[in-house]
Protein backbone atom coordinates (compact mmCIF):
# COMPACT_ATOMS: atom_id res chain seq x y z
CA UNK A 1 0.00 0.00 0.00
CA UNK A 2 1.36 3.25 -1.06
CA UNK A 3 0.04 6.64 0.74
CA UNK A 4 0.81 10.05 -0.61
CA UNK A 5 -0.23 13.54 -0.34
CA UNK A 6 -2.52 14.85 -2.79
CA UNK A 7 -4.16 18.13 -1.13
CA UNK A 8 -3.57 20.54 1.40
CA UNK A 9 -6.32 22.75 2.19
CA UNK A 10 -5.80 26.41 3.81
CA UNK A 11 -8.25 28.89 4.14
CA UNK A 12 -7.97 32.77 2.13
CA UNK A 13 -9.86 35.92 2.65
CA UNK A 14 -8.72 37.38 -0.34
CA UNK A 15 -8.76 34.97 -3.34
CA UNK A 16 -6.44 37.84 -5.48
CA UNK A 17 -4.03 38.43 -2.64
CA UNK A 18 -3.38 34.86 -2.19
CA UNK A 19 -3.52 33.80 -6.04
CA UNK A 20 -1.01 36.90 -6.19
CA UNK A 21 0.99 35.56 -3.26
CA UNK A 22 1.25 31.70 -4.11
CA UNK A 23 2.00 32.48 -7.71
CA UNK A 24 3.89 35.38 -7.54
CA UNK A 25 6.09 34.72 -4.44
CA UNK A 26 6.22 31.38 -3.56
CA UNK A 27 6.14 30.82 -7.44
CA UNK A 28 3.60 28.01 -7.70
CA UNK A 29 1.73 27.20 -10.50
CA UNK A 30 -1.59 28.15 -10.46
CA UNK A 31 -3.46 24.52 -11.45
CA UNK A 32 -7.17 24.87 -10.96
CA UNK A 33 -9.23 28.69 -9.96
CA UNK A 34 -12.98 28.24 -9.68
CA UNK A 35 -15.66 29.91 -8.68
CA UNK A 36 -16.43 33.78 -8.60
CA UNK A 37 -16.00 36.86 -6.20
CA UNK A 38 -14.90 35.73 -2.59
CA UNK A 39 -16.25 32.29 -3.53
CA UNK A 40 -13.17 30.97 -5.44
CA UNK A 41 -11.36 27.58 -5.12
CA UNK A 42 -7.73 28.49 -6.38
CA UNK A 43 -5.22 25.24 -6.55
CA UNK A 44 -1.74 25.81 -6.72
CA UNK A 45 1.51 24.07 -6.28
CA UNK A 46 4.82 23.67 -7.09
CA UNK A 47 5.51 22.91 -10.78
CA UNK A 48 8.01 20.30 -10.41
CA UNK A 49 5.02 18.32 -8.03
CA UNK A 50 2.03 18.14 -10.43
CA UNK A 51 0.57 15.32 -7.67
CA UNK A 52 0.77 17.72 -4.63
CA UNK A 53 -1.24 20.67 -4.26
CA UNK A 54 -2.50 23.08 -1.83
CA UNK A 55 -6.20 24.67 -2.20
CA UNK A 56 -6.91 27.61 -1.42
CA UNK A 57 -10.40 27.72 -0.30
CA UNK A 58 -13.86 30.19 0.94
CA UNK A 59 -12.91 29.91 4.85
CA UNK A 60 -16.66 29.73 6.43
CA UNK A 61 -18.48 27.91 3.80
CA UNK A 62 -18.88 24.68 5.54
CA UNK A 63 -22.56 23.99 5.64
CA UNK A 64 -23.78 24.35 9.63
CA UNK A 65 -21.31 26.95 10.71
CA UNK A 66 -23.25 30.02 13.33
CA UNK A 67 -22.22 33.54 12.69
CA UNK A 68 -20.29 32.89 16.46
CA UNK A 69 -18.27 29.94 14.85
CA UNK A 70 -17.66 31.86 11.45
CA UNK A 71 -16.35 34.85 13.26
CA UNK A 72 -14.28 32.58 15.55
CA UNK A 73 -12.97 30.89 12.38
CA UNK A 74 -12.11 34.25 10.86
CA UNK A 75 -10.64 35.86 13.93
CA UNK A 76 -7.75 32.52 14.04
CA UNK A 77 -7.31 32.61 10.43
CA UNK A 78 -6.28 36.62 10.78
CA UNK A 79 -3.86 35.85 14.08
CA UNK A 80 -2.61 32.95 11.74
CA UNK A 81 -3.49 30.43 14.46
CA UNK A 82 -6.28 28.63 12.28
CA UNK A 83 -4.02 26.67 9.91
CA UNK A 84 -0.59 26.47 8.06
CA UNK A 85 1.79 24.66 6.35
CA UNK A 86 5.31 23.61 6.11
CA UNK A 87 7.37 23.79 2.76
CA UNK A 88 10.81 23.46 2.06
CA UNK A 89 13.45 24.59 0.41
CA UNK A 90 17.27 23.73 -0.80
CA UNK A 91 18.75 27.15 -0.26
CA UNK A 92 16.66 28.77 3.11
CA UNK A 93 18.73 32.05 2.89
CA UNK A 94 18.16 32.55 -0.92
CA UNK A 95 14.58 31.82 -0.43
CA UNK A 96 13.70 33.83 2.53
CA UNK A 97 15.47 36.92 0.57
CA UNK A 98 13.47 36.69 -2.61
CA UNK A 99 10.44 36.50 -0.57
CA UNK A 100 11.01 39.09 2.09
CA UNK A 101 11.92 41.68 -1.07
CA UNK A 102 8.49 41.21 -1.99
CA UNK A 103 7.43 43.06 1.11
CA UNK A 104 5.70 39.17 2.54
CA UNK A 105 4.94 39.64 6.10
CA UNK A 106 8.04 37.89 7.37
CA UNK A 107 7.42 36.29 11.14
CA UNK A 108 11.07 34.53 11.76
CA UNK A 109 14.22 34.90 9.62
CA UNK A 110 16.29 31.81 8.89
CA UNK A 111 16.76 30.21 12.48
CA UNK A 112 18.65 27.26 13.40
CA UNK A 113 16.34 25.51 15.75
CA UNK A 114 16.76 23.13 19.22
CA UNK A 115 15.25 19.98 17.06
CA UNK A 116 18.02 20.18 14.53
CA UNK A 117 16.13 21.95 11.82
CA UNK A 118 16.81 25.56 9.77
CA UNK A 119 13.03 27.17 9.04
CA UNK A 120 11.99 30.80 9.00
CA UNK A 121 8.58 31.51 9.15
CA UNK A 122 5.95 33.75 7.54
CA UNK A 123 1.81 34.53 6.69
CA UNK A 124 0.16 34.30 3.62
CA UNK A 125 -2.33 37.17 3.09
CA UNK A 126 -5.13 35.53 5.25
CA UNK A 127 -2.60 36.01 7.85
CA UNK A 128 -1.96 31.64 7.72
CA UNK A 129 1.39 30.31 9.08
CA UNK A 130 4.13 29.31 6.58
CA UNK A 131 7.47 27.65 7.95
CA UNK A 132 10.13 27.16 5.47
CA UNK A 133 12.47 24.19 5.75
CA UNK A 134 16.40 23.99 4.60
CA UNK A 135 16.27 20.39 2.67
CA UNK A 136 19.03 19.01 0.84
Amino acid sequence: MAVTIHSSFLPHTDPEASLAFYRDVLGFEVRLDVGQGEMRWLTVGPADQPDTAIVLTPPTVQPGLTDEEKQTILDMIAKGTYAGINLAATDLDETFARIESTGADIVQEPTDQPWGVRDCALRDPAGNMIRIQQVG
